[in-house]
């Protein structure tokens, strides 16, 4: 039996309000896109007409989760493969480029001893961030290029992402070049933050990564980043004081190791959310799911084919191989396993489970509130299809803190499951989840302008009204409008303000009401003169 909606509810009041920090990613020139510059957001909307670039700009988000999650080591086991080893687990640089004294080498043992979460006596000691002392931050500044040294295998990711073998072919024509620019900030410690940046170059060499680093006196790792918390924890750290002076070379070496994990972890932090695992949803859901074996089985088939055959984008692979993998975790439940369990209950009204064959190889299937037994996933409706995968990521796959980018939820959906939908993915965000969506919707628009209205209304003056505990503030709610721009020579991306006065995202939708409108008005009244 399927939990109450309440419970659902109030599991999201205790998520950690969101991060205060914000990142900014800006791009010129690449592919569609003219300019354009967007802050990524607990829940962040794309919104324009067709190829205008918001599913462009949708998988090179991922393909940036894909490359800092692998630097950052957040992972968790489910990073692609086919990443550099020494991304795997550790981000190291040669001792040689580090000169630590052996007072400097005490330094780190020093402060390691003083705020490194460890066991002790069977207990975790706990500290939620410690601030790095600027004499050990001194020796941190040059592991900080190292992320520099990866720009082969960001351009990797990128490539793989959008199914291309030349990045040149990402550039807008006629331009030779395509600028990415992330913007956020450090934690320095209990001075605030300070702002850093990274630029990525496109062009026919590849993609280039240079970081803009600041020269801060101090800054702050924080433990409660999972991932800085497993490199530390496994790290034998202890062992820095064990070395005997006369083996001062091997002292430094772990030394500098374990400084390349330290400044792993600070920037790991400073470029959040892109250091969490993410989770792509593709257009045409329904067909996937539906004839994943075929697909997986003509790959396999075409495998010692010539390399002329076409591939699937990285996007599409992973979201196959995630399909496949779904056969593997029948046993494991996130803690968003009750939202999956809502959409079944209010939107699907049936249940979707997933039958292994011997192999292990999964099929999924439907079976409605009022039937008593199941029906293959790929004879039940569209709208089944589509919501399948998005209830089996959030029930197996998805956990806090991961981003799930969905293109266009509401393929296939009635506006009052459009609507419904919406309010799930908020409980969602307010569960600890980041959510990115493309969409042509009003109804979503509308819907989302009304959870970030709720926000400003006290509790005690809700009632009446439907789910009143889901509500998104300002600051977890951003829409992105991609325009067609003659004159920029490509699409340029800007900010929709929320119009507390329609009551909506504005994104033209009520254009083109009006048009319609007027062109009813035209026709009957000459169809009224003509009788």
């Amino acid at each position: 039996m399927a939990p109450a909606r309440e419970s659902i509810i109030m599991a999201t009041e205790a998520a950690p309000a969101p991060d205060a920090r914000r990142l900014e990613l800006s791009v010129s020139n690449f592919g569609p896109i003219a300019e354009g510059r967007v802050e990524l957001r607990p829940f962040t909307v794309f919104v324009g007409p067709s190829n205008t670039g918001k599913s462009y700009l949708a998988t090179l988000i991922y393909a940036l989760h894909r490359f800092f999650g692998a630097y950052a080591g957040s992972s968790d086991g489910r990073t692609p493969p086919g990443l550099p080893i020494a991304m795997q687990p550790n981000v190291t640089i040669e001792p040689s480029e580090i000169d630590m004294s052996e007072n400097d080498l005490n330094t780190i043992c020093a402060w390691a001893e003083e705020t490194f979460p460890r066991f002790e006596s069977g207990e975790l000691r706990w500290i939620s961030s410690s601030a790095i002392p600027e004499s050990v931050t001194a020796l941190l500044r040059p592991t900080f290029d190292v992320l520099t040294q990866y720009s082969g295998f960001l351009n990797g990711e990128i490539l793989s992402c959008f199914a291309e073998d030349q990045t040149e072919n990402l550039v807008r024509y006629p331009m030779d070049e395509a600028q990415l620019e992330l913007r956020g900030s450090f934690v320095k410690g209990n001075e605030g933050k300070v702002p850093f940046r990274y630029n990525v170059a496109v062009n026919k060499s590849g993609s280039n990564l240079l970081a803009a680093i600041p020269k801060a006196r101090t800054f702050s790792v924080n433990w409660e980043n999972i991932a800085s918390f497993r490199l530390i924890l496994h790290f034998p750290w202890h062992a820095l004081r064990a070395i005997s002076a006369v083996e001062i070379e091997e002292k430094r070496k772990l030394a500098t190791v374990l400084l390349s994990s330290i400044a792993r972890a600070v920037i790991a932090d400073s470029i959040h959310p892109l250091d969490k695992p993410a989770y792509y949803l593709p257009t045409d859901r329904a067909g996937a799911i539906r004839s994943h074996q075929a697909i997986v089985g003509a790959l396999i088939a075409g495998a010692s084919r010539t390399a002329t055959q076409q591939k699937l984008s990285g996007v599409y692979g992973d979201f196959l191989e995630q399909l496949v993998n779904l056969g593997y975790s029948l046993t494991q439940r996130t803690e968003l396993h009750p939202l999956s369990r809502q959409m079944e209950q209010d939107i699907l009204d049936g249940d979707i489970r997933i039958e292994n064959n011997a192999v292990g190889y999964p099929s999924f299937l439907y079976r409605p509130s009022d039937w008593q037994r199941d029906l293959p996933l790929m004879n039940a409706s569209s709208m089944v299809s589509e919501l399948a995968p998005v209830v089996l990521h959030l029930r197996h796959v998805v956990q806090p803190g991961d981003t799930l980018i969905i293109e266009e939820p509401e393929s296939h959906l009635h506006p009052t499951m459009q609507v419904e939908f919406t309010r799930l993915l908020a409980a969602a965000v307010k569960a600890g989840v980041r959510v990115i969506i493309t969409t042509h919707s009003e109804w979503i628009l509308e819907e989302l302008a009304n959870l970030v209205r709720l926000s400003e209304l006290p509790e005690e003056l809700r009632n009446g009204i439907a789910d009143p505990h889901i509500d998104l503030s300002h600051d977890e709610v951003g829409a992105w409008f991609f325009e067609r721009n003659d004159e920029a020579g490509g699409s340029v991306v800007r900010e929709i303000p929320l119009d507390t006065e329609s009551g909506t995202f504005p994104a033209g939708y009520g254009l083109v009401t009006e048009s319609l409108y007027k062109r009813w008005s035209t026709i009957n009244r000459r169809v009224r003169k003509a009788q």
